[in-house]
Parts: C-alpha cells; sequence; structure tokens
C-alpha cells in the first residue's frame, strides 16, 4: 500500500494540510449542526402563516417531512464530523508516536482519500437535507409555494440558488483536489 511519510518539509506539510481541512470541515458542520436546532425550534405543527390566508398554511405533513429532514441531514453532518474527527485522530496518533520525530506520520493515502472523501459526502448530503428542511421552514412560516406567496417564492429561489452554487463549488474544489 502506498504511504504517506511526512519527514521532508514537502510532506509534513501536506499532512498539516490534511489535518487543517479536516479541521475546517468538523467546524462547518458543527455550524450546520446548529442550524438544524433552530430550524426544528422555529416551527410547530398547526402554525398559521405570516401570509394570513387559510390556503397557504401548511399541513401537519410539512412539519413531518421538516422533522425527517432535519433527522437525515443531523445525521449526515454527524457521520461527517465523525470520520473528520477520526481521520485527524489517527494523524495526531501516527505523528506523536516517535517522540524523536515528531513530525513523522505514515498513513495509508487510499485510506485518507477515501475518509476525506466521504467526509465531504455527508457534508453535501447534509446540507441538500438542511436546504430541503429550510424550504419546509419558509412553506411553514411564509406559506405555500403553491398559492403564491411571493415571499416565499423569493426566499426558496435565493436558498436554492445560492446554496447550490456553493455545493457546486465545494464539490468542484473537492474532486479537483483529489485528482
Amino acid at each position: 500500500p502506498r504511504r504517506l511519510t511526512s519527514t521532508s518539509s514537502s510532506s509534513s506539510s501536506t499532512t498539516s494540510v490534511h489535518v487543517t481541512a479536516l479541521d475546517g470541515l468538523v467546524n462547518v458542520n458543527s455550524l450546520f449542526t446548529i442550524a438544524v436546532f433552530v430550524g426544528l425550534s422555529l416551527t410547530t405543527p398547526g402554525q398559521h402563516s405570516l401570509e394570513n390566508r387559510a390556503p397557504c398554511d401548511a399541513g401537519i405533513d410539512f412539519a413531518k417531512k421538516l422533522l425527517v429532514f432535519e433527522v437525515v441531514s443531523f445525521s449526515f453532518f454527524l457521520f461527517s464530523s465523525l470520520v473528520a474527527q477520526g481521520l485527524k485522530l489517527a494523524i495526531n496518533f501516527l505523528n506523536s508516536k516517535d517522540v524523536d520525530e515528531a513530525i513523522r506520520a505514515h498513513i495509508n493515502l487510499k485510506v485518507l482519500r477515501l475518509g476525506m472523501m466521504g467526509s465531504a459526502v455527508g457534508s453535501v448530503m447534509g446540507c441538500l437535507f438542511l436546504m430541503l428542511s429550510m424550504v419546509n421552514v419558509i412553506e411553514i412560516r411564509l406559506g405555500m409555494l403553491s398559492c403564491g406567496s411571493k415571499s416565499a417564492v423569493h426566499s426558496v429561489t435565493a436558498l436554492v440558488l445560492l446554496v447550490s452554487s456553493a455545493l457546486l463549488v465545494y464539490i468542484s474544489t473537492a474532486v479537483y483536489a483529489f485528482l
């Protein structure tokens, strides 16, 4: 198996880059996890929308879908964070094994790449489900998209365009980094 040995300054900085990338992923996942719980706290079943028309009020099925999307989103973020934390733990443990060579690490590149890709995929899936849950929050609070609530339509449009664009950049960058 291919191994990364960080005895040269180039290789040790590569290991450092991996740890920094994993730190960033865990931090972003933590912020998104907070958003999941904020989304859950903002909606209650039977809530009337701000549109003030009965046909624009979301039914109980929207609250159920919101809960499902939030739980699935949380699960993906937790998966991503735990994989990233596991990789960081392995890198740091391997770096500290030999006291005389503190910056040396033997890391199987296939396992590292697979773990980092799995963590990135978990974050992307978490973002997609978080976006779906936010669409439900918007429909519950501002009115159903089907009833033509302008506020809801504008909010959902902005959300989908911006999140999709950001995910496209993230996915492209991740794929580029691994190729």
